[in-house]
């Protein structure tokens, strides 16, 4: 893919400055007043999670059954960019730039103490260290990281693909998906507005996440102290890691970090299940994905209505909230790199592959968290409350044989890991802030730079309060809006469908190509 441009690409000005200047607006209070912002941060999470959480829910099974619909309905076979189309990435390169732009650290950091967490409140009421509790804290967090959050997050992604490689429209973005069916233009400079900052929101859950869990590795490496210092250090690098990446492009840049960082990926799980308790392992995991395929549809619309225990809202709803806090970007993303893919082939991505290899991370990395818990030396719920998530994931590291060497591997992936997703984020804003984007062009180089520094600077604020309990907060606020942009955007892309793709009317059909050869062979 080209990175020079003839006619340099432009920012759609209004989007751009509303953006920086919402920005600006939410950060400078939150570092000014951090006790205050912490109180209503948590104060809106905790009216959205407990009286409109069932929305989520709800959209989550309405997200899976678009994609089912996607794989196995009459317009599987419409190919992005025409029947000719070419795919612009290789199946392996394409996969992994989806995975590593679509979980960064979040995947790292949850997988390994996420069962920690069930263990100490299992859901559905059950008695604390009960046998039913441990099954339970195993398959959990498969569910949480499985084919319903994938297909939340990037529900977006077919009809933006669509209306840009198809209905040609000049701009990538949600906005452009109501092109055709809302005729104001401020609407749809105010929903790309609203994306924007969405894609912000989630950016700092991801560095705010990530960061400290960094910084404490490379501490119990090289003997330093964990500081403010040194994780404002670590977002420096990351910023610097994702300007380099952002600015050579999605081929020199995204593409080969993904595609390291994922041969990075197997060889740690690879590593951990070989020195660690790999029978464990394997029977836990094989285990837990039983335990979901018979309880999914419950897991999935579980509120606890009667119970009043709050989990499903404390867990369930905050993940699906935050998965769909990354739509806009998994969805922008996964649109700019699936031309020449069917509309099936992108709904298999998001159903399996990329449930797939986060249900393999869980496995393993949950699987020997758990048998630490179970039978180590120490108590991971005893080092939780007392050093806190990132020491804990820190010292599992430490803990396996190779110690030593696991953890500048580790460290190497988690730097990789949240670079490649939040360059895919820059890569993102720059892309919804540009006023018109050839198919065969990129944003300005100047533009993924400037949000990559934004990113960190936004982060960085968050940093000030600390805590799980604000980023959870921070993911709920900019989700709720989306589930109504989805809704009309999912509505008007099946309307498009009807309207435009009039050959695919049955299931049965053969795709086109077939087609296409049969009345060259009758004219004949």
């Amino acid at each position: 893919m080209s990175n020079t441009t003839d006619k340099p690409v432009q920012i759609e000005p209004v989007l751009f400055f509303s953006a920086l200047v919402v920005t600006l607006i939410t950060c400078i209070p939150i570092v000014m007043f951090q006790d205050k912002a912490l109180v209503v941060l948590t104060t809106i999470r905790k009216y959205i999670t407990g009286n409109l959480g069932w929305t989520f829910m709800l959209f989550a099974v309405a997200a899976v059954i678009f994609f089912l619909w996607l794989i196995f309905g009459p317009y599987r076979h419409v190919r992005l960019g025409g029947q000719d189309a070419k795919p612009e990435f290789g199946n392996i390169s394409w996969v992994a730039m989806l995975f590593c732009c679509g979980i960064g650290t979040g995947l790292i950091y949850w997988s390994f103490i996420e069962p920690i967490y069930y263990m100490q409140g299992p859901p559905f009421g059950l008695e604390v260290g009960s046998k039913a509790a441990k099954e339970w804290a195993a398959c959990y967090g498969i569910f949480h990281w499985g084919f319903v959050p994938w297909a939340l997050t990037a529900v977006f992604g077919v009809p933006i693909a669509y209306s840009y490689y198809q209905r040609k429209t000049k701009r990538l973005s949600i906005g452009a998906a109501f092109e055709g069916h809302v005729k104001s233009p401020g609407f749809k400079l105010f929903v790309d507005l609203l994306i924007m900052f969405a894609i912000l929101g989630n950016v700092v859950t991801v560095l705010g996440l990530g960061t400290p869990m960094l910084s404490a590795t490379i501490a119990k490496f090289t003997g330093v102290e964990t500081s403010l210092t040194l994780d404002i250090i670590v977002v420096g690098i990351w910023t610097i890691m994702f300007c380099c990446s952002c600015y050579f492009g999605l081929d020199k840049g995204i593409k080969r970090l993904s595609n390291f960082n994922l041969v990075l990926a197997f060889i740690l799980m690879t590593a951990v299940l070989l020195v660690g308790p790999t029978s464990w392992i394997l029977n836990t995991f094989v285990n837990s994905l039983g335990m979901i395929f018979d309880n999914v549809i419950r897991m999935s619309m579980w509120t606890d209505t009667a119970g009043e225990s709050g989990w499903p809202q404390g867990w369930t709803i905050f993940f699906w909230a935050w998965w769909l806090g990354a739509s806009p970007f998994v969805s922008v993303f996964l649109a700019k790199i699936s031309k020449g893919r069917t509309l099936r082939e992108m709904a298999v991505a998001v159903l399996v592959w990329g449930p797939l290899g986060c249900a393999v991370f869980f496995g393993v990395f949950g699987g020997y968290s758990l048998y630490i818990e179970l039978n180590g030396a120490e108590s991971m719920t005893a080092m939780m409350a007392a050093s806190g998530p990132a020491k804990t994931i820190a010292s599992l590291i430490a803990a396996l044989p190779l110690g030593q060497i696991m953890l500048p591997l580790f460290i190497m992936l988690m730097f990789i890991f949240c670079a490649t997703t939040l360059d895919s984020a820059s890569y993102v804003l720059a892309t919804v802030s540009t006023k018109e984007l050839p198919m065969d062009k990129e944003p300005a180089r100047w533009n993924r730079m400037f949000w990559s520094v934004v990113n960190g600077v936004a982060a960085i604020s968050l940093m000030f309060i600390g805590g799980l309990k604000p980023l959870q907060a921070v993911a709920v606020l900019t989700s709720f809006p989306l589930l109504f942009i989805m809704l009309g955007a999912g509505y008007f892309f099946i309307k498009d469908l009807h309207r435009y793709e009039t050959r695919c009317v049955s299931a049965l059909q053969p795709p086109p190509e077939v087609l296409e050869e049969v009345e060259a062979k009758q004219a004949a």
